[in-house]
């Protein structure tokens, strides 16, 4: 439906005769130019023909029809655009996710092709992350260290792309799992949401850092925070022989998961991660009221054009 974000504009509309009323015709004073009578009388009668009574009164009218417009244009027509409102959760969720080197293990397969692990992570992860709109999404990565790849924000499809863009070696090659969850936990610390969650992904064994994963999960429960950990490889450190390479510590993430109150996953295939990706939408639901918004469609530049048309039509008749 259409309205006026500003109709006080209109009250505008009588000014002119009210300006006439209060000064009355300007009287032009100043020099003369003499013009022979023959010539003169010419140009008086031809113009005088040309304006007539009928000439005068469409002058007037187009001039009255500009002032409205642009009256008009200034009042701001407008009416609502419908928009679906962004649902939001109250919740802030960081995905830490592992850059190790790892993570260039091609041991995983999608579309039946053989793909690396980062590759099956970036895949479904960000597929995940787009799913979570409503949920302030941040991203964290760790290898040796760990850094903060994406501030909280609503905008997941922003966080989708940094997870697409992930490179193994910008966070060094070892796994500091502690470091990885101890930065989203410092994040979260002064977060005023409702719900305060981390999923934590990892395909290997704490090898850097100074402080033990169990702990910095007991700091998680101190503070509310729920950590979710996904346990990623084939092979599992409980299971794999003596010093084989590329193999998970599960034990050490599920027991992060069971400190902090949230769940733990074990994947050893793309179907595997992908379910996982379903089974946190089904933990941390997304549906709930949405913001009320209001977002208007504004029409002032119609009235506006229209009344440059007829301003410059004017001139030229004027002119011509």
């Amino acid at each position: 439906m259409l309205e006026l974000a500003d109709p006080w504009m209109l009250l505008l509309l009588p000014l002119p005769l009210l300006a006439m009323r209060l000064w009355g015709t300007a009287q032009m004073v100043g020099g003369a130019i003499t013009v022979p009578d023959r010539i003169g009388g010419a140009l008086i009668a031809a113009g005088a023909r040309r304006a007539g009574p009928t000439g005068l009164q469409l002058r007037q009218g187009v001039l009255w029809a500009v002032w409205g417009l642009m009256l008009l244009a200034a009042a701001g027509p407008r009416d609502l655009a419908p928009v679906s409102a962004l649902k939001v959760t109250g919740r802030d969720l960081a995905i830490v996710l592992d850059l190790s080197g790892s993570m260039v293990r091609d041991d995983f397969h999608l579309d039946d092709r053989q793909i690396t692990r980062l590759e099956a992570v970036t895949t479904v992860g960000a597929d995940f992350a787009r799913r979570r709109g409503g949920d302030r999404v941040a991203l964290i990565v760790f290898g040796s260290e760990a850094y903060y790849a994406a501030p909280f924000t609503f905008d997941v499809e922003a966080i989708a792309k940094r997870i697409e863009g992930a490179t193994i070696g910008i966070s060094g090659r070892a796994t500091n799992i502690s470091d990885g969850l101890g930065l989203a936990i410092k994040r979260m610390a002064d977060s005023a949401a409702a719900s305060r969650v981390v999923i934590l992904l990892s395909d290997g064994v704490n090898n850097a850092g100074a402080t033990n994963p169990r702990g910095v999960a007991e700091l998680a429960a101190r503070n509310g925070i729920r950590v979710h950990t996904i346990a990623m490889g084939p092979k599992d450190l409980s299971t794999a022989e003596l010093g084989e390479r590329g193999v998970v510590d599960a034990a050490t993430l599920r027991a992060i998961a069971e400190i902090s109150g949230g769940e733990s996953f074990r994947v050893k295939t793309t179907g595997d991660l992908a379910a996982v990706a379903d089974a946190l939408d089904r933990l941390e639901a997304t549906d709930s009221d949405g913001l009320a918004a209001e977002v208007f469609r504004d029409y002032w530049v119609w009235p506006a054009g229209l009344a440059m048309c007829l301003g410059l039509w004017l001139g030229w008749r004027e002119l011509s």
